[in-house]
Order: structure tokens, then C-alpha cells, then sequence
């Protein structure tokens, strides 16, 4: 007997088939909007086909348009300033897996856009060199195109599978047009990057642990495994922080495409999944388990059309078991069952701290995802964590857990207020818990490295402007850093109203949106100045001085004149500490950029020392300036104040 996955006629089977799903006569085309011209899908082609005898033996058959695929080249035919240029604007996606063989199909409707400054003769994309190219269309017409293999560490794999799709006519600067591509091929665990550059294996495998398989499934995209096709200069590990620069790059010009996926995974008797992640947000899975060994399940799920933030598309689809908590599911293996109940209890002593600063319900429910082994390094997009959700000690899921549903709260296409915020929180539960000294100790863990990466002035690099930042260092640490100042500057309160206040849809394309929520929200109504030096544009970091301290007698007080000077080209307000044995005066000065200025503070007592910065504002090289006071000097006429 003969078990055909390409022509069966129930429907459940026929939904199962990755070759029936492929065909365009079995898939319904999505809604879409004017100005896009999806090319039409032509009827009963079959690109993929398997089948299965008697003996429980599987072939598989590449169709007619899989064989018009081209054997790859010896050499790319797209140049960088090709692999650049593009954007992509919208991706419309049937994607099909067979988890028990690694094996996924996906056909992809994409709307690209030229953004470089000449016309585009050849269109690069790429997936893993573990999948094959099998047809391209553009604008609804076959395709021309020369596949090369590529070194990359994009993948995991170390390499890409490049198709040079040559057109007929050149894409002009701004102009946009339609691809529709299928492709196919295996997704297995490799860790074959980490291992070239000497990564012990078990540490390369629990790092890139991204496959297909039946129990759990894992793809991170673009700089994991690269199961959508992109466009991206080659980069490898090693080679300074290119790759890690070259994954933001690629985020950022994500964020604003829209996003469609349509999933079926086929699945053994009784081993459905029971849950499904795209994107970071769960999408309900509809099950049809066939009810006999001979035949596969099906599991379909699909995501509504959404624009996508500063992130790398993501899938994952797992059995699991479900933990409902508050503003949280936790999805455990059978082994970490018994925690989920100690990741829901750290979840209810940070929510309160949570809504207290951001309002009192998130946007979204936050997703823990258990990953498969213990060591499997954690991975966030959006609204999902997904970790191996062992046990721990209360205030180390605590911690976890207040960065983690920061993001059910916050969520923005902008980096530096996805994760900026998400950082800024997880330091305000340190000083919740710990103190403000801890929280800035904290803080202060990643200064290092953000003073290394900043341009020593505007002139000698380009650096990174906050709000189109790329690397972790700038929209993590220094994130961190200015929504620490801002709450110095503006207040808690104010602070707070914004982020209560802020709308992700609102932001998309508008220039200083944020910072009116700011402004608005508090007294200080022009925070222009601040926004322009760390927000809006990269100065790098103020050089801070203490060049004289001046202390006068006056009576049963003194007065204490500070000269501060900033050598670096970003203004700061920072705060400025006089104290006594018994007390202390603290006013925030604001310290243009090369430039100086004389504070007085005036204290009852002689004073002892002066601190200019309490560690709030990263500078590039010590943040904080203490200087001991000497005996003061008596009033004279000249020196008196009222």
C-alpha cells in the first residue's frame, strides 16, 4: 500500500502535506492593500512531494519548479553595497515543518525597497546553507538567479546560500517591487560556527541551540539560524563586533515591516505540540491528531498581521506543559514542572514594583518558554523569555523576572526603549531591594565598555545616536544611563507618567515623541538640550573636573564654591554633594559641553568634601569626583554673600 503526502484527499492529511500546502491551488491569500501586487498562485504545482510504502519507507521528490533551481556558483554574483540596499517592507509567509525529519518548507511573499542611491541590477538573498532555493518570482514572473555559498556567522551553520537574482530591469533608488520565493531543507542543531574558532562543544551547543524537532523547535533568525531570507553583508565571529553590529543593523531595519505567518507542522500520533510562538507573541494552535501511528497529526497556527519592533522574526512550537500565572504562562518540560510555581511567585512580588511605575495592567502577557537542556542560553523577544526555568533563589528570579516583564508592559519599536527600559527597571528593583549604592554599582557594570565603544568627539566617528542604535552597549547601557538621568532631571513622577503614557504606534517614524511625553508629564517643560546630546544625536560622554573647591565662612555657615569644567562634547546636569559630619546639601548643575561653571552651596557646618556626580552619569573616565574641603577660608567683603 502506497501513502501518498502530495495527493490525499482528506483534509486534515492534505493540510499535513508540505508539498500540498506549498502548492498555491491549496493556500488562501491573504487580504492585502492596494499599493502591493502580490504575483498570482499558479495552480497544481507541486514543488516538494513524499511518500510512503508498505514497509514504512519514505521518498521524497523534487517537483517541476524545485528542478528549475540553478547549481550554485562557484562565486556571489551580488556586491555589499547590493546586500545593503535592501529593505524589506513586508513579509507574507506559509511556513511547514516536519519536525520528526528536521524538515522545513516555507514559501515567502516579500515586498523589497531600494534604499541605496543607485538602481539595483541584482536582488541578494540569503537563508542557511542548510536549505535549498527551489523557485523566485518577481513581480509574478520566474526569476533569473545564480546561487552561491557565502561565509557568514549569521548562521549557525557559518555559512549562507545566497541567490543573485538578476533584474530585468534595475530597481530604481526608493522604488519597491514583489518577490515570491520557496524554499526547503533540514534544520538540525549546529554549532559549527563556535566550534571553528575553538568553543569548547558543549558550550557551542547550548549557545546555538536553534533546530526542528518534534519535542521542541527553536529558530532565533538572523544572526542563529536564518530561516527567512534576508539581504546582509557576509561578517564572522571574531572579527571585533561586527557580527553582534551587523544583527542590530539588521534589527533596525526590520522594525516597521509587516509580518504574516502561517504555520502547519505535522507531528507522531499523540506527540502534538502544545504551543506555538511567533514572533514572541503565542498563537493558538489548532490540532488534528490522526488517531493511528501510520499517519502524521497536524497542528496549524498563524499570526495576524503586525508590524515588527527592533527584533529578528523568531518561531518556536514545543509540547509543553502550561502554568497560567499572573501577567504570565509559564511553558514547562516535565523535569522543571514543579518550578513553574517558583517563577510565578517571583512574578508576584515584582508585579506591584511593576505597576507602580508603569501602570496597572501590561500590554501583553509575558510568555516563559522552558528551554530543552539546563545550560541552553537564554533568549528574549518581546514579551517571551525563553530559558531553561530551573529552580533558584527567590531574589535571582526576582531580578529575572522585573527585566523580563518590563517588556509585557513596554513595548517599542525603538531599541533604547524595549530593552533601555527593561534594564532601567531591573536597577531600580536592585535599589528597591538593595539600595541605591547596589542599583548604581549595577549600572556602572557596563560603563567600561560604553566608554570604549563612544567616539572620543563628534569628529572622530560617527558613533551611535541612541535613538537608531544598533549595539547593546548603546541601547542596554547607555539606555540605562539616560532614562537614570532623566528621572534625576524631570522626577519619578514624571518619569513614570511618560512611560504610563507612551504608545508604540504613536513613535513609529515620529521624531521626538518621547520626549514630549516628558515634558509634558512634568515641570521641566525644554529638556531639548538633553534630548539633542543623548538621545538624538551621539556626542559621545562628558569629561568631568573638579578644578577648584573654594570654601568661605559666613557666620554659623559656609559657603562652598565649586568650579566644574566639562571637557567632553555632552552637556550633563549633575548632581553636586557638599557634607559635613552631619549633614549633607545636594543641587544639580547643569555643565555645558567644553565649557565650565562656578556653583555656591551654601551648608550650616564645616563642610568635609564635595562630590560632583553620584555615579548617574557616565563619563569617560571616573564617574564620580570626591574632594576633600581643607579648613575654610574667613569672609572678606568680596567673598561675602546675603
Amino acid at each position: 500500500m502506497k501513502f501518498s503526502f502530495a495527493r490525499l484527499g482528506h483534509a486534515a492529511v492534505v493540510t499535513a502535506c508540505l508539498a500540498c500546502v506549498l502548492s498555491p491551488a491549496q493556500t488562501t491569500t491573504p487580504p492585502t492593500p492596494p499599493a502591493r501586487q502580490n504575483p498570482p498562485r499558479d495552480k497544481g504545482k507541486v514543488v516538494f512531494s513524499r511518500s510512503t510504502d508498505e514497509n514504512g519507507n519514505t521518498s521524497s521528490t523534487a517537483g517541476p519548479a524545485a528542478q528549475q533551481a540553478p547549481e550554485t556558483a562557484a562565486r556571489p554574483t551580488a556586491q555589499d553595497a547590493e546586500r545593503t540596499a535592501i529593505t524589506f517592507t513586508s513579509f507574507d509567509m506559509d511556513v511547514h515543518l516536519r519536525p520528526a525529519e528536521h524538515q522545513l518548507a516555507v514559501r515567502a511573499i516579500m515586498t523589497v525597497r531600494n534604499d541605496g542611491k543607485v538602481p539595483l541590477a541584482h536582488l541578494p538573498l540569503q537563508i542557511s546553507s542548510s536549505l535549498n532555493w527551489e523557485r523566485i518570482l518577481v513581480n509574478s514572473k520566474d526569476a533569473l538567479y545564480q546561487v552561491a555559498l557565502l561565509n557568514s556567522d549569521a548562521d549557525h551553520t557559518g555559512r549562507l546560500r545566497e541567490a543573485g537574482i538578476s533584474l530585468a530591469v534595475p530597481l530604481a533608488p526608493g522604488a519597491t517591487l514583489s518577490v515570491d520565493a520557496t524554499y526547503s531543507g533540514v534544520i538540525e542543531k549546529s554549532a559549527q560556527r563556535l566550534l571553528s574558532i575553538g568553543t569548547p562543544d558543549d558550550v557551542a551547543l547550548h549557545s546555538d541551540w536553534d533546530e526542528i524537532g518534534t519535542a521542541f523547535t527553536g529558530l532565533r533568525g538572523f544572526g542563529n539560524v536564518l530561516w527567512y531570507p534576508v539581504s546582509s553583508v557576509p561578517v564572522m565571529l571574531g572579527d571585533g563586533a561586527k557580527l553582534f553590529d551587523e544583527m542590530g543593523e539588521h534589527k533596525l531595519r526590520m522594525a516597521g515591516a509587516r509580518f504574516r505567518l502561517r504555520l502547519t507542522t505535522e507531528f507522531p500520533h499523540q506527540q502534538a505540540p502544545t504551543v506555538a510562538v511567533i514572533n514572541g507573541h503565542p498563537a493558538a494552535l489548532a490540532v488534528v491528531d490522526a488517531g493511528t501511528p501510520e499517519v502524521a497529526g497536524v497542528a496549524t497556527a498563524e499570526s495576524e498581521p503586525a508590524t515588527l519592533g527592533f527584533e529578528a522574526p523568531s518561531l518556536f512550537v514545543a509540547q509543553r506543559t502550561s502554568h497560567p500565572g499572573q501577567n504570565l504562562t509559564a511553558w514547562t518540560t516535565a523535569d522543571n514542572q514543579v518550578n513553574a510555581q517558583l517563577w510565578n511567585q517571583a512574578a508576584q512580588r515584582v508585579t506591584p514594583f511593576l505597576q507602580g511605575w508603569l501602570g496597572q495592567k501590561p500590554r501583553a502577557q509575558l510568555t516563559l518558554l522552558d528551554l530543552p537542556e539546563r545550560e541552553d542560553a537564554p533568549f528574549e523577544a518581546g514579551a517571551l523569555l525563553a530559558t531553561n526555568l530551573r529552580d533558584a533563589l527567590p531574589d535571582q528570579l526576582d531580578g529575572i523576572l522585573a527585566h523580563a516583564l518590563t517588556h509585557a508592559w513596554m513595548q517599542s519599536p525603538r531599541a533604547w526603549l524595549s530593552e533601555g527600559v527593561a534594564h532601567f527597571m531591573g536597577t531600580l528593583w536592585v535599589e528597591k531591594q538593595q539600595g541605591r549604592d547596589k542599583a548604581l554599582t549595577a549600572l556602572a557594570s557596563g560603563r567600561d565598555a560604553l566608554a570604549i565603544a563612544e567616539p572620543a568627539s563628534p569628529g572622530a566617528g560617527p558613533g551611535q545616536p541612541l535613538a537608531a542604535s544598533i549595539s547593546p552597549v548603546y541601547y542596554r547601557t547607555k539606555a540605562g544611563y539616560v532614562l537614570w538621568m532623566l528621572r534625576d532631571i524631570a522626577g519619578d513622577a514624571a518619569l513614570s507618567a511618560a512611560l504610563r503614557a507612551y504608545d508604540p504606534q504613536k513613535d513609529l517614524g515620529a521624531e521626538g515623541y518621547f520626549e514630549s511625553l516628558v515634558e509634558q508629564a512634568g515641570t521641566r517643560h525644554d529638556l531639548k538640550w538633553f534630548f539633542a546630546d543623548w538621545v538624538d544625536a551621539d556626542k559621545g560622554l562628558p569629561d568631568l573636573t573638579v578644578d577648584k573647591v573654594y570654601p568661605t565662612v559666613q557666620g554659623s555657615s559656609t559657603v562652598v564654591a565649586i568650579t566644574i569644567s566639562n571637557s567632553g562634547y555632552a552637556a550633563a546636569e549633575v548632581p553636586v554633594s557638599v557634607r559635613t559630619t552631619e549633614n549633607s546639601i545636594t543641587q544639580r548643575v547643569r555643565i555645558p559641553e567644553h565649557g565650565s561653571v562656578v556653583q555656591r552651596i551654601v551648608i550650616q557646618g564645616q563642610p568635609i568634601e564635595v562630590q560632583v556626580n553620584d555615579g548617574t552619569i557616565p563619563e569617560t573616565e571616573a564617574s564620580e569626583h570626591i574632594t576633600p574641603i581643607g579648613p575654610p577660608n574667613p569672609a572678606t567683603p568680596a567673598t561675602r554673600f546675603p
